[in-house]
């Protein structure tokens, strides 16, 4: 297997700049390979479409994803059996004086339902083996942070 792999995409802007309407020159819509294409926007607060994903949802949903599957990863090597995994991550976007702007913290919030009391502080722990194997996290060059709540079933 190579250590190298490539992601492609096609990114269509599908606005409208002749109508007189800010959030019409926001629209986008994006293609992978083999995928179900999908519609986007500026986030509302930047005149987008409230209704569709904006790139800031994307980089969230990228991140706990991935910390999920690295999460996952890491524990199937250690033989813990996981029942349920849900998270509400927290981003902050700082925006900046010249219209710049950039995420100065993310906070991943997994709820995760194990099978046994006995893997408790083993699965607590294994969070930061996760994020040190996560894609998508050591990509990043702002700080995240992790607050796992954990119950067995």
């Amino acid at each position: 297997m190579s250590n190298t792999h490539l992601y492609t995409l096609s990114l269509k802007w599908i606005g409208n700049s002749k109508l007189n309407s800010i959030r019409n020159d926001r629209l986008y819509e994006i293609a992978i390979p083999g995928k179900p294409s999908f519609k986007g926007s500026a986030d509302q607060t930047f005149y987008g479409d409230a209704t569709l994903v904006n790139p800031e949802d994307l980089l969230l949903s990228a991140l706990s994803s991935c910390h999920m599957m690295s999460y996952f990863y890491v524990c199937r090597k250690n033989n813990i059996e996981i029942v349920s995994y849900q998270d509400n991550p927290v981003g902050t976007l700082q925006v900046n004086p010249n219209g710049s702007g950039q995420f100065s913290k993310v906070v991943l919030k997994p709820l995760i339902k194990l099978k046994k009391a006995s893997n408790f502080k083993l699965a607590f722990n294994l969070h930061s083996e996760a994020k040190s194997l996560c894609f998508i996290g050591n990509s990043c060059s702002f700080p995240i942070a992790i607050e796992p709540i954990i119950e067995v079933e």
